[in-house]
């Protein structure tokens, strides 16, 4: 097996594929609450639930080295009475050694692997902005980001534009 070296991984002739986690940490994140503290007691006053919106992006870039940075972004907007409550955003990054594999693996490590190891960070970065912005705590559901890959990949194919960035 090809050894880790300090300036990427080993990826000469007769090397076996490597996949290695680096690091993972926050690149960027945000809270806003444009309307309090009125809405606090809107929120309290509704009588239906507010509504949510979670938009889902990703973005990998090249390195060197056989290293990527795979940037995961989580922008969740809750609005109540049509007025924003809380607008939660984290762009949570991982910087991968990925090396050896063929082109379609490669892809769908970075598709789907990468995004689904991020995610739980992810997850646990905006729970604790929304209930420290004095928000009931939300705690966002599990993504399949091998069907979001998956499905990604289809539409590519059939000559639509991807929802996914990538």
């Amino acid at each position: 097996m090809a050894e880790v070296i300090a300036n990427g991984l080993g990826n000469g002739p007769g090397s076996q594929p490597q996949l290695s986690l680096q690091k993972i940490y926050v690149k960027d994140v945000s809270f806003e609450a444009p309307n309090a503290p009125q809405i606090f007691q809107d929120v309290s006053e509704l009588n239906e639930a507010p509504q949510v919106q979670l938009n889902l992006t990703q973005r990998a870039t090249g390195l060197g080295n056989d290293l990527y940075e795979v940037v995961l972004s989580l922008t969740l907007t809750c609005t109540a009475n049509d007025r924003t409550a809380y607008l939660a955003e984290v762009h949570q990054a991982g910087l991968f050694g990925i090396a050896g594999f063929n082109e379609q693996d490669h892809a769908s490590i970075i598709g789907s692997y990468c995004p689904n190891l991020l995610f739980p960070y992810a997850r646990q970065v905006i729970s604790a902005l929304v209930q420290e912005g004095g928000f009931p705590p939300f705690l966002l559901q599990p993504i399949n980001f091998e069907a979001l890959y998956a499905e990604q990949q289809r539409r590519v194919a059939g000559g639509e534009a991807p929802t996914l960035n990538s």
